[in-house]
């Protein structure tokens, strides 16, 4: 699959790609591919070098076609000429057949037509449905023309110079044809015209940009080889073209442009882009016509279910949706068939359509229609062949149909199979899964059995006797049997009906307990007291599961014996489906809540809480992205906008009508149909104020942008004005009779504009729209809108009021007669109107932020419009989805979304281009301490926890060695900044700790695999000196490059954050953060001796970075965002001599590298000159704070470095570098660098060196940076390398350096020799394994990102690696083949997969899929004749390793997860091998085996007692394995009512010993590994009972294994691996 694909890496190749199954090569001669990749074509493709237009062999050269150089340009160009274009020209490739495959969305083209003559040229270009698009442009055309497969553009500009052209093919294809992109087939350029060259690529560039220059069009620099000459002192538009669309300028404008000294423009019809501009994301909301509609898919990992007019897809993991689209009322039924690759709806109303979907691709194969109306019912056969519903007829009767399907997939063909009338109930209705051909239904007073014979459907009712009058609710038949069903009903009983003799089999019924004591049970009997009210019930092969009126879901065996779980919910269920593993239950309510129970962890899940009537209003809060509705079924609700949770639920015996949320602060206020307005606080959930100034239902409340004011205003005409500055919210004003009367404007009949100066509303009559002062409600202006149209023939009245945000000066109308009105608020003119807004009236409007989009709901329909009105089509009909009227609509306060409520809450993309957003507001302006987004893209998304950075600097004066206590500070929106990973344990859970004594260690610390990606400026490394040092987790790692042997500097217990050393390389410094709000540690280390100097203890959370001066008098810490102080300190005694607090956080500091005394940091808040002054023994740092250039916009400084003697480059979050004069403190210079955040800058000579987050490592030539020169800098090479760059040392000729990134790899870079190479390599996730191989010459790990490992135990290098793509890897072991060419590693995937790697080939062997649910352990037997592994639903699964088939599948440990498979040679019993498995449950299954005879048999089944676990505490796996001295003996720790480690053997089937828990046991001194929650690596020698403690690892261990000699352990904490070697007990 494309997937899944292995990667092998190592210190001398590169990184290879190959595909699962085939390796896939393409080239030009190679035909259409199937996929086409696009890595190469980065950044962009010369076509004609790509091809070798010259070769005759690669394209065609057809009439009178030449080369010749032009002077001008001073380069070959081809000129083509002919009377007839078609016949000269030139194409690429040769062959139709042939594709270029390239997938650059931009096409750029330097040509120059022949003045007075006719070119064409045509470009055709594959679309990812397959189709191929010609799209042609010449001067032959006359006007715009369009066909399914071809588009004409006219080039109607006279063009008699060198021109560049550019067409955005994406943007083309979307537009005209509604398709997506694929990739460039082929060029044919026809005469008469001459042509330079022609390119593919994915950036926007611009011609006349030089290289390295920043551009306000957000624009790259053309390159070399394809621009055209500029000569010294000449303006690149006064000598040539660029045609281009300028759509990526303006958004709304589709005309092509020719940017010269006379602008040229040739027009086409222009609509609104982009097209779709919404796209709906996500929906709060389930049920409408039925909450008893919800599905499992096959695999368990989404459910499906509808929202009135919609079908959800949801991933239960992720609560990622997809929607199927396309009914136009509330959907009344779904079906899945068997599996789950057809979908059937139906939908309610008088217009009953049946739709068939393909599931998987979301399109809707067919449609239909039989029913009248209140079809309620649908049931798909197991094959997907029938399809059976159930509806009403014309005449108001029960009508069942059964549809043929069979070729549905196909054709899209349905037919009418049979259909009857009946004059029973019938409440559900379902196809048995063993024959097509028949139904069963229940309903009221009845169960009946269909069939179909002969293209007639009839039935029969089941004898019920004394039942016969019960009202049955469900159907459900048991898995593996063909003649059972269980109906369920309304009294509790449980029918088994027997389908072959159409009898009862048994009837049960269901009583409740019945509390009669605190601690006693009783049942009634069974012909007494009330039974179980039953909707529905789902049977699987291991329970019963009913849900049922008093809001239980409950599991039974299939006797109904005993209830052995449920889950209460807080209203009647109305539905219950087990998943088809058993695994877990799914339950739906009436009141609107969807969730799931896992069986496993007995763990309940919710999926969606939804309202259950008509949403009345909204209002979001753009801080906390919460989102409160106010709804018809009385309650008021917060949810979280980004997971969907319900956050908050008020009720209220009175009605909630209108909300709104404070600009600023976690409260909201809510009016309510009685009048009262009250006011919430969120945060604590508590009532801040309550005003009854009301008499009627509150139509409309409102903020002042500014958070000072908030309006209420009711259907009586009154409004009142209250102080929100206070908590009690107190009352300033009340208006009667100025509003309008009537509810119909509810629930946002108040609008305030953006300055906080006007409000506007309708009233007091409704022909009246009135704008009042906002802070006292005097009257500024009247305006009647029913004489503003005098051709009327009838009198227009105002429904809504809205303010432009970016243009206060309009006040925006809405209608009865349909249209919106742009009114002046200084004069009350009509400015602009526009008609037919929807078919219905107007129910919303609401403008963005920047006044280019204007968002309107009509009944159930959403539009966006372009703001001025200035394009031929000015709006998009988006969707047509809610199945009642739009209550509301408006955009989020971050602009990226539209939030429209009726029947659901529909959460909107808009995907309106945003750079040009609030262009209006400059970039230093803020609202109540908040600084607003500029609309830029940004590069690093913040965690959706993290509000906005609130601006607390007043001066530019830092005040000196004062610490401004303030609110918890938020973390920054960089990359740059450190921020610990996340531990899973702390420090403080350590009791005691019993460290070895000097020489008496019983393991040594050997190596440290990988490198701590997640560091920032963690690695160093001193050329002149040869030291090389880089952390990983807690250990400093010194490496010496030539011979590869560590030294380890062990001192801190938390992760490392940066690493300083000085100018001889003698002394190394590292950081630490603190844990549990204590002070983090700095460590001083002599790296001769090996041995901590010093330790300094100073600032409060994480360290961001050191730095030592250039004398080394000096030493430098900065703390992080949670303390952002500066502190210098003295290298003789590590004394602080002086330090400063300010009141943003700050990234990156330095040491100027000529003054001594002189220093700077970056940060947040902008730049920092910091000058030491000494006077005697005293210090003083004085510091000057800088602001970011404007012309770089709202931007942070992350990085920094100086070059010469009185310069500062400075990096930023968006990809500026900005040139800094020390000596004035002045920014002179800016150009982009990058087009992500820079994070790390250094500067050697005349070149300086950038790396980002877009893995960008570039080298500029900055010879030529001084002020004033008016001079460029030069981009001399680049390199892309694994990921993030945190890190780099070069050496003094920037020639070469290693540079360290998030992927866990040390990178050597060459500029010189052009390469680099892998110095270090570790994972950057978790590492879930680690094994050695036989020999003991390599070991594999496996972690989370799906990658394979195998290293070399002497060098410790990265040999091969295997990667799959969206898969985590859980478990992975070795073959026991002795041949190195056989030797395999086989490795468990989080899909249920296998896979088998020869590590010889460096391929993939064999792919099994075994297991539906993750692989939790993976072990070869031991004559390597199988593969055992085990899922996380307990099955145990023999496979071969030859074929790839399942031998057989253990059921034994079903149901708990299995932690532990381990293989052994036997020990004497029958069979030639043991093996073992442990589960979670405390249970063990020891088993005797003869795989080549298919024997195997259970030995021993061992269960060990434990005390009652109590939710909270940390429960510690069940881990078992065969003691390496002696495989009778079975070694198990686990949870138990003592921490201890227990021998039981297999020949005295009893527990021999009991001692401290262990992980894994060593073969050669019997010593016992314990990794630990704490930290802490515990080496324990099992004979005596003696142990010793090791701490160095920053988190919780997670796994430990001895090599098979046990003369090596490796310890593994999340990604942190850590080699020792253990020492002989005899010495």
């Amino acid at each position: 699959s494309a997937s899944e694909s292995m990667d092998m890496s190592n210190i001398t190749t590169e990184t290879a790609a190959i595909n699962e199954f085939v390796t896939v090569k393409w080239s030009l001669t190679a035909a259409e591919p199937c996929c086409v990749f696009a890595g190469w074509q980065h950044p962009y493709v010369n076509i004609f070098k790509h091809v070798r237009v010259e070769d005759w062999r690669k394209s065609t050269k057809e009439g009178d076609v030449s080369s010749y150089t032009d002077k001008k340009l001073k380069s070959p160009v081809y000129r083509i000429r002919g009377p007839v274009p078609a016949n000269s020209y030139i194409l690429v490739p040769k062959n139709i057949n042939q594709s270029l495959g390239l997938t650059g969305r931009f096409f750029y083209l330097l040509f120059r037509p022949t003045p007075g003559k006719y070119f064409v040229v045509h470009l055709d270009v594959a679309a990812e449905e397959g189709q191929v698009i010609r799209i042609s442009f010449s001067n032959m055309f006359k006007e715009f023309k369009s066909t399914a497969t071809w588009l004409q553009f006219p080039f109607l500009v006279c063009v008699l110079r060198w021109t560049c052209l550019m067409l955005d093919l994406q943007h083309t294809l979307s537009v005209y044809l509604k398709r997506c992109y694929s990739h460039l087939k082929s060029v044919k350029l026809c005469a008469n015209m001459a042509v330079k060259n022609m390119f593919t690529t994915d950036l926007l560039l611009d011609p006349a940009k030089l290289m390295g220059l920043a551009s306000s069009l957000g624009t790259g620099p053309m390159p070399r080889e394809m621009s055209f000459p500029v000569p010294k002192g000449g303006s690149w538009h006064d000598l040539y073209d660029y045609i281009r669309y300028s759509y990526l300028i303006r958004e709304q404008n589709v005309v092509l442009k020719a940017k010269s000294t006379q602008n040229h423009f040739f027009c086409m019809h222009v609509k609104l882009l982009p097209d779709p501009i919404l796209r709906l994301s996500r929906i709060i909301g389930f049920g409408g016509a039925t909450t008893k509609c919800v599905l499992w898919t096959k695999s368990g990992d989404a459910v499906v279910y509808p929202c009135h007019a919609i079908i959800v897809s949801m991933k239960i993991s992720s609560n990622q949706q997809r929607f199927f689209i396309g009914h136009t009322d509330k959907v009344s039924a779904l079906a899945f068939n068997g599996n789950t690759t057809l979908l059937a709806s139906a939908q309610t109303g008088n217009n009953s359509v049946v739709r068939v979907w393909n599931y998987h691709k979301g399109n809707c194969l067919a449609m239909f229609r039989i029913h009248a109306h209140s079809l309620s019912c649908l049931s798909f056969s197991h094959g997907g062949g029938i399809l059976c519903g159930v509806g009403k007829d014309s005449h108001n009767k029960t009508m069942v149909v059964v549809w043929n399907t069979l070729n549905v997939s196909k054709r899209g063909e349905v037919t009418v199979l049979a259909k009857a009338h009946t004059d029973v109930d019938i409440h559900t209705m379902k196809v048995t899964f063993f024959d097509d051909t028949r139904m069963v239904s229940c309903g009221r007073d009845n169960i009946r059995l269909w069939r179909v014979r002969n293209g007639m459907l009839r039935s029969c009712p089941v004898n019920l006797g004394e039942y016969h009058s019960m009202d049955f609710t469900d159907v459900a038949f048991e898995e593996g049997s063909s003649s059972d069903q269980f109906v369920s009903s309304r009294s509790g009983h449980i029918f088994e009906i027997d389908y072959s003799r159409v009898v009862i089999r048994n009837v049960r019924r269901l009583l409740p307990a019945q509390q009669q004591h605190a601690e006693h049970r009783e049942k009634w009997t069974f012909n007494t007291g009330p039974g179980i009210a039953i909707n529905s019930i789902s049977v699987s092969s291991s329970f019963c599961a009913t849900g049922s009126e008093d809001g239980f879901l409950r599991l039974w065996p299939h006797d109904f014996s005993a209830v052995f779980l449920e889950a209460e919910h807080e209203g009647p269920v109305s539905v219950v489906s087990a998943s088809f593993d058993s695994l877990q239950v799914l339950a739906a309510t009436s009141t609107g809540n969807l969730g799931f129970l896992d069986v496993s962890s007995r763990g309940y899940n919710t999926l969606m809480r939804s309202h259950t009537d008509t949403v009345l209003g909204f209002s979001v809060d753009g801080v906390h992205r919460h989102l409160t509705t106010a709804s018809s079924d009385g309650t008021v609700r917060i949810w979280n906008m980004d997971s969907l949770h319900q956050l908050y639920d008020f009720v209220s015996e009175d009605s909630p009508c209108s909300v709104a949320f404070h600009p600023s602060e976690q409260t909201f206020c809510c009016g309510f149909t009685s009048g009262i307005v009250r006011v919430f606080d969120i945060s604590s959930a508590k009532l801040l104020a309550e005003h009854q100034q009301h008499r009627g239902e509150v139509v409309g409340l409102a903020f002042s942008a500014d958070g000072e004011f908030m309006y209420s205003a009711d259907s009586q005409g009154s409004l009142a004005l209250y102080n929100s500055s206070e908590e009690d919210h107190n009352v300033i004003k009340v208006a009667c009779n100025v509003v309008a009367r009537g509810t119909e404007r509810a629930p946002d009949a108040l609008s305030v504009s953006s300055d906080s100066r006007c409000l506007a509303f309708v009233g007091p009559s409704e022909y009246i729209v009135t704008i009042a002062d906002a802070r006292s409600l005097d009257e500024v202006l009247h305006v009647d809108v029913s004489i503003l149209d005098v051709e009327s023939p009838r009198l227009d009245s105002a429904l809504k009021v809205c303010f432009s945000p970016a243009s206060i000066e309009h006040l925006l109308v809405a209608t009865s007669a349909n249209k919106i009105l742009w009114v002046s608020t200084k004069t009350g003119r009509l400015l602009r109107e526009v008609s037919k807004v929807h078919k219905h009236q107007c129910s919303s409007l609401a403008v963005s932020e920047d006044s280019r989009f204007l968002l309107t709901a009509g009944h159930n329909a959403v539009k966006v419009w372009d703001y001025n009105m200035q394009l031929d089509t000015n709006s998009q009909v988006m969707f047509i989805g809610h199945s009642q009227p739009i209550r509301q609509v408006s955009f989020t306060p971050d602009q990226l979304g539209v939030v429209s409520v009726g029947d659901a809450i529909f959460l909107w993309d808009f995907l309106a281009n945003p750079v040009d957003s609030l262009t209006d507001i400059p970039p230093d302006t803020e609202v109540n301490g908040v600084r607003l987004s500029n609309g830029m893209p940004r590069q690093a998304a913040p965690l959706p926890s993290s509000p906005p950075r609130l601006d607390i600097s007043t001066t530019d004066q830092v005040d000196q060695g004062v610490h401004l206590k303030q609110k918890k500070r938020v973390r920054p929106d960089c990359y740059r900044h450190f921020i610990p990973r996340f531990k899973t344990s702390c420090l403080d859970q350590v009791k005691s700790i019993l460290s070895p004594q000097p020489q008496e260690e019983g393991i040594k610390l050997k190596a440290v695999i990988g490198y701590n990606g997640n560091g920032r400026g963690n690695m160093v490394w001193s050329p002149d000196q040869g030291l090389f040092a880089y952390s990983c987790g807690c250990v400093v790692v010194v490496e010496y490059l030539d011979t590869g042997r560590q030294r380890h500097f062990q001192g801190h217990s938390e992760e490392i954050s940066c690493l300083a050393v000085t100018n001889d390389a003698q002394t190394v410094a590292s950081a630490a953060g603190g844990s549990n709000d204590s002070k983090s540690l700095i460590c001083i280390w002599d790296v001769q001796k090996g041995i901590c100097r010093n330790t300094i203890s100073h600032h409060w959370g994480a360290v961001q970075c050191l730095a030592f001066s250039r004398d080394d008098r000096f030493f430098l810490s900065v703390g992080d965002f949670s303390d952002p102080e500066v502190a210098l300190w003295s290298t003789k005694n590590f004394q602080l001599l002086s330090s400063v607090s300010v009141s943003g956080p700050i990234h990156d500091a330095a040491f100027s590298p000529s003054a001594h005394s002189q220093m700077a940091c970056v940060g947040s808040q902008g730049a920092y000159f910091c000058l030491i002054h000494s006077q005697g023994l005293n210090v003083e740092l004085q510091v000057q704070r800088m602001k970011t250039p404007a012309e770089v916009g709202d931007v942070e400084l992350t990085a920094l470095c100086y070059h010469m003697d009185s310069l500062l480059f400075t990096g930023t979050n968006r990809g500026h570098v900005c040139v800094w004069d020390v000596n004035t403190q002045r920014c002179f210079m800016t150009w982009e660098a990058d087009e992500g955040e820079i994070g790390v800058l250094l500067s050697r000579g005349n070149r300086l060196l950038t790396g980002s987050n877009t893995r960008w490592l570039r080298q500029w030539e900055v010879e030529a940076v001084q002020e004033g020169t008016g001079k460029t800098v030069a981009l001399e090479q680049e390199v892309m390398l694994d990921g993030t760059i945190v890190s780099a040392a070069f050496d003094t000729t920037m020639d070469m350096g290693i540079v360290g990134t998030t992927a866990g790899t040390l990178w050597y870079i060459s500029w010189a020799e052009n390469s680099n190479i892998r110095l270090v390599s570790g994972h950057k996730t978790k590492v879930n394994d680690v094994v050695f191989s036989f020999d003991e010459s390599h070991f594999a790990t496996c972690s989370e990102d799906g990658s394979v490992r195998v290293w070399s135990t002497s060098s410790y290098e990265l040999v091969v690696q295997f990667q799959v793509l969206n898969q985590a890897c859980g478990c992975v072991c070795w073959s026991p083949s002795s041949s190195k060419d056989s030797t395999c590693v086989a490795a468990g995937y989080s899909d249920g997969t296998l896979r088998i790697f020869r590590l010889a080939s460096t391929e993939m062997e064999l792919r099994l899929h075994p297991h539906q649910v993750a692989v939790t352990a993976i072990q070869y037997s031991a004559n390597g004749h199988v593969i055992l592994s085990s899922g996380r639903n307990g099955l145990v699964a023999v496979s071969s390793p030859v074929n790839g088939a399942t031998i057989r599948v253990i059921r034994d440990h079903k149901g708990a997860m299995i932690t532990t498979i381990q293989c052994c040679k036997n020990f004497g019993l029958e069979g030639n091998e043991m093996w073992l498995a442990a589960s979670v449950d405390r249970r063990v299954s020891v088993w005797a085996a003869d795989w080549l005879r298919d024997k195997c048999d259970l030995l021993d089944w061992l269960t060990f007692p434990a005390p009652t676990y109590f939710a909270g505490d940390s429960l510690p796996p069940s881990l078992a394995a065969f003691c390496p001295a002696d495989y009778s003996l079975v070694v198990y720790t686990g949870y138990g009512v003592e921490k201890e480690l227990c021998y039981y053997s297999l020949t005295k089937k009893q527990v021999t010993i009991c001692c401290p828990p262990s992980s894994l046991l060593s073969s050669k001194s019997e010593l016992v590994a314990v990794g630990s929650n704490e930290r802490v690596l515990k080496l324990i020698q099992s004979t005596s009972g003696r142990f010793q403690d090791f701490l160095q690892h920053s988190d919780s261990l997670q796994t430990c294994h001895f090599s098979p000699s046990g003369t090596l352990l490796f310890s593994v904490a999340y990604n942190e691996i850590l080699l020792w070697e253990v020492k002989d007990p005899a010495g």
